[in-house]
């Protein structure tokens, strides 16, 4: 789906600029709630898939899972991706599976990365990846997803999400999530 880009909306929804990374195996929705959120709040919006190198592409159409020397250039590209767009100082928001603990670290290197992981029972992860077309991870792959999936830790910066509500249920309590969190600042600097 997109790549770098600015998509424009109604604003930031009294929301400040966060950087979030849209996790979670194939299949979960990411691209959806990415742009979902991106398009609301005027954020800027990164495929993660479309940084990978092509071997990696190709390893996976191939059906062969990609190893964590794999992953390494490709999370530097997202990192890097997410360094810029906190330096430009505007929200931005990336998909990446960010499957292990050790890659999420890397995403988040000195930078204030929150995850929003997606999770979606697996009968209907392979029922969505059975009717996908166009991508270049087969269904074959998603088994070695799940094995390879690390429950993101309470002392990680996430947001857990069902992936089966609708995409627009998911979004508004997102939304809602983060203008709580807006209200709660404001209400402790006030008692301050």
């Amino acid at each position: 789906m997109g790549t770098v880009g600015s998509v424009q909306s109604g604003g930031t929804m009294g929301i400040r600029p966060r950087f979030l990374v849209v996790m979670g195996v194939s299949g979960t929705g990411k691209t959806t709630i990415a742009t979902g959120l991106a398009t609301r709040l005027g954020w800027h919006f990164q495929e993660g898939d479309a940084l990978h190198p092509q071997s990696n592409v190709d390893k996976m159409s191939s059906g062969q899972p990609l190893t964590d020397e794999d992953r390494k250039p490709w999370l530097e590209l997202c990192h890097d991706w997410l360094s810029r767009e906190v330096k430009a100082g505007h929200g931005a928001v990336l998909t990446c599976s960010a499957l292990k603990r050790i890659y999420r670290e890397q995403l988040r290197r000195d930078l204030p990365v929150e995850f929003i992981h997606i999770r979606v029972a697996r009968d209907t992860l392979t029922d969505r990846m059975a009717r996908r077309q166009g991508h270049f991870m087969p269904a074959s792959l998603l088994p070695s997803q799940l094995s390879t999936f690390e429950e993101p830790g309470d002392d990680e910066p996430v947001i857990h999400v069902c992936g089966e509500d609708p995409p627009d249920v998911v979004l508004e309590k997102l939304l809602q999530h983060f203008r709580d969190e807006e209200n709660q600042k404001e209400l402790h600097a006030a008692v301050s």
